[in-house]
């Protein structure tokens, strides 16, 4: 059974603080995009995360932050893509999971604060996540991805990218409740949606159209779930059965099984999205997780 935090407290919180406002309506959603584009957000780290140390440089006209490890020199790199539906910027909660990977595992992990909507689609944005995954490799050694909600399809677009366009496998992809299909088609989400405190199906369509472009919906660089899976590296994927991407995250299994992909599958009964990213026992869990499975893959490349 969840814990309270995760089966009372944080539900609670989530529908008091009116959470999924922006995505219950397409009207809410393109006011959403319109105020936080004449207002964008603060995108700076906290001003103390623990055992790194942060510096900032700028990427072709992105704020590209790099974490290191205090303790000793790199074994590898990290590259994140934080969520917010494309259109919300990066939060304390992504900043301090980057921080504990850097830490923790000695990996030099880079958080690009890429365009959000309406100013950045994913056409522009998943060939620069690419170059900087590449990058990394050169300059740290083996470069994993990982990314939360629309980080997450961020993450497994750009792992397919560089499969297709540089023949490169990332060693591996961490997926915190991915969004895998933009047009949200699947009819298993109709069920969910009075479940899901945090998303919602209009707003979210209305974020997926404005994120893919000129782009198809389908087209992998917008849904990773329609691309081919073959020859990805390993996979893990956390998702919440209270969670409308969660029937997507299922699909997602079935293709990557069906293609021989490694995939490390965890699903929380009970618990929302992105709930590795609560502070709550199932969170704790799901981030210790996540540090033992990339501790693992660099001790077996040696790092």
């Amino acid at each position: 059974m969840p814990s309270v935090m995760s089966r009372i407290v944080v539900p609670a919180y989530l529908r008091i603080t009116r959470a999924n406002r922006n995505y219950v309506s397409a009207e809410a959603a393109r006011e959403h995009v319109r105020r936080l584009g004449a207002a964008p957000l603060p995108y700076a780290p906290p001003k103390r995360l623990r055992g790194v140390v942060v510096s900032k440089s700028e990427d072709g006209g992105w704020p590209v932050y790099t974490l290191t490890p205090e303790s000793g020199p790199s074994r590898g790199g990290l590259v994140y893509a934080h969520g917010g539906g494309w259109v919300g910027e990066i939060a304390p909660q992504h900043w301090h999971l980057a921080a504990r990977l850097a830490a923790q595992l000695r990996l030099t992990v880079t958080v690009p604060i890429y365009p959000l909507i309406p100013f950045g689609t994913a056409a522009q944005v998943i060939p620069r996540f690419a170059e900087i995954v590449t990058d990394s490799h050169a300059r740290y050694g083996p470069t994993f991805l990982a990314g939360d909600s629309a980080g997450g399809q961020i993450a497994l677009s750009t792992a397919l990218h560089l499969r297709d366009t540089a023949g490169t496998t990332v060693p591996r992809t961490v997926l915190i409740s991915p969004a895998l299909d933009l047009t949200l088609e699947n009819p298993l989400i109709t069920d969910l949606l009075p479940r899901d405190p945090w998303l919602g199906r209009e707003g979210g369509l209305v974020f997926g159209e404005m994120w893919s472009g000129d782009l198809p919906m389908k087209d992998p660089i917008v849904s990773p779930l329609f691309g081919d899976f073959t020859g990805l590296g390993p996979l893990t994927v956390f998702t919440g059965t209270e969670d409308i991407l969660n029937p997507d995250a299922h699909l997602l299994l079935g293709k990557a099984r069906a293609a021989g992909v490694d995939i490390d599958f965890h699903e929380g009964q009970g618990l929302v999205h992105v709930y590795p990213l609560t502070p709550s026992r199932e969170g704790q869990q799901a981030r210790r997780h996540i540090v033992e499975a990339l501790r693992a893959d660099l001790s077996r490349a040696g790092g």
